[in-house]
């Protein structure tokens, strides 16, 4: 994230608006893909910030790269998620005003290989089964994704 810690140095922990490329996995049977984060122990779908001059798709193929080591067939534009409901203080202080660009794919290639600083596990989940201590951002995006199942 170099531009987001560069921004860091001048603001310190006040409040960035920061622009997401995020990705719910599914199996087209209404099941998805989390990952569970090491920073907090969260849950949440794959995915983090834009760079400079970087398109949100090429964002969103880099991060689930770094995070999950696989590469991503064709990913659909679900929705765009912003608003208080998606202020977020990460365990280290710093604030973000997150928009959420969230896609949606069905298939990836290659073996999952965990960003080890980043991500402690995935799991499959379905709407019932959706785990207690999952992220704030993500919980409404996948609950409208997994909706259409049912």
């Amino acid at each position: 994230m170099g531009y987001i810690s560069e921004l860091r140095k001048t603001v310190g922990h006040r409040t960035l608006i920061m622009p997401c490329a995020c990705l719910i996995i599914g199996d087209g049977q209404g099941n998805v893909l989390l990952q569970q984060r090491v920073d907090d122990g969260k849950w949440s779908y794959h995915g983090g910030a834009v760079e400079t001059d970087e398109s949100v798709e090429e964002a969103l193929r880099r991060e689930v790269r770094e995070e999950l080591g696989v590469e991503i067939d064709d990913p659909r534009l679900f929705g765009v998620y912003s608003g208080p409901a998606y202020h977020h203080v990460y365990p280290n202080g710093d604030e973000t005003s997150c928009i959420e660009i969230v896609f949606t794919c069905t298939g990836y290639r290659g073996e999952i290989r965990l960003q080890a600083e980043e991500v402690a596990r995935v799991e499959w989940f379905s709407r019932e089964t959706l785990p207690e201590n999952l992220s704030d951002n993500p919980r409404q995006p996948l609950l409208d994704y997994l909706a259409l199942f049912h």
